[in-house]
């Protein structure tokens, strides 16, 4: 079974300028999804899909191949990490390589391990489904939400106003970090999020979105304490 890790970084950030090769923790943010990706064995191919020829000097020099780079089309704000996938899928097929699973990787996902991604790759190899999705519950019922309306609090769920906490059913929210699939589902499909899909769940102190300074630092501070780094102050 071929296999390839696709890991997605476009050179055009709005919200953090230059965030995927901006220094996280010591080195390019980047450099921690090459890693997993080179460090969980798994993969015959790792690359990096980028309009940026910059980032593709770093990826480079982090070990990870980047034989092509994106057209215009899915350089743009408004393209997806579907549009991405199948033009990187495309261009390979028009090479002569085909692949049998692949694992999109985010730029952004320094929580991410060889482990975690050896793991995940396992799994879904010996399912019957055709993505697996990284997952972390909602740290607070959805359940309870409420909503402002004409300047007064009310309940979206009123029939949930007295249900306990412990016994509503927990609701995920997709990680952004990776996603593992089945090629041949993924070009039917043409997207990830459709079909027989498997989770993977994550400890939120594993999950941090990085849209902003705040979030940013945020995902540093989570950073260095899975890893057991102390406050030198």
């Amino acid at each position: 079974m071929k296999s390839i890790a696709i890991i997605t970084a476009r050179g055009g950030s709005k919200r953090i300028p230059r965030k995927n090769i901006r220094e996280f923790c010591g080195k390019p943010i980047l450099a921690y999804s090459i890693e997993a990706a080179l460090g969980a064995g798994v993969f015959d191919e790792v690359m990096v899909s980028t309009d940026d020829e910059e980032i593709g000097e770093i990826a480079a020099k982090y070990g990870a191949r980047v034989p092509f780079y994106r057209s215009e089309r899915t350089a743009g704000d408004f393209a997806t990490t579907n549009d991405v996938l199948l033009e990187v899928l495309g261009e390979y097929e028009g090479r002569g390589e085909r692949f049998d699973l692949g694992c999109c990787i985010y730029p952004t996902a320094p929580f991410l391990t060889p482990e975690r991604v050896r793991d995940a790759v396992k799994r879904l190899a010996d399912s019957q489904a055709d993505t697996l999705i990284p997952v972390t519950a909602f740290s607070y019922p959805p359940q309870r939400a409420m909503v402002i309306r004409e300047g007064r609090l009310a309940f979206l769920y009123p029939q949930y106003l007295d249900s306990r906490s412990q016994d509503l059913e927990p609701h995920y929210h997709d990680v952004g970090q990776f996603y593992v699939f089945r090629t041949a589902s993924f070009q039917k499909n043409r997207r990830l999020m459709v079909g027989d899909i498997l989770p993977y769940v994550l400890s939120e102190l594993e999950v941090q979105d990085i849209d902003n300074q705040t979030d940013w630092e945020l995902a540093q501070l989570k950073y260095r304490l899975l890893r057991g780094e102390g406050d030198e102050a």
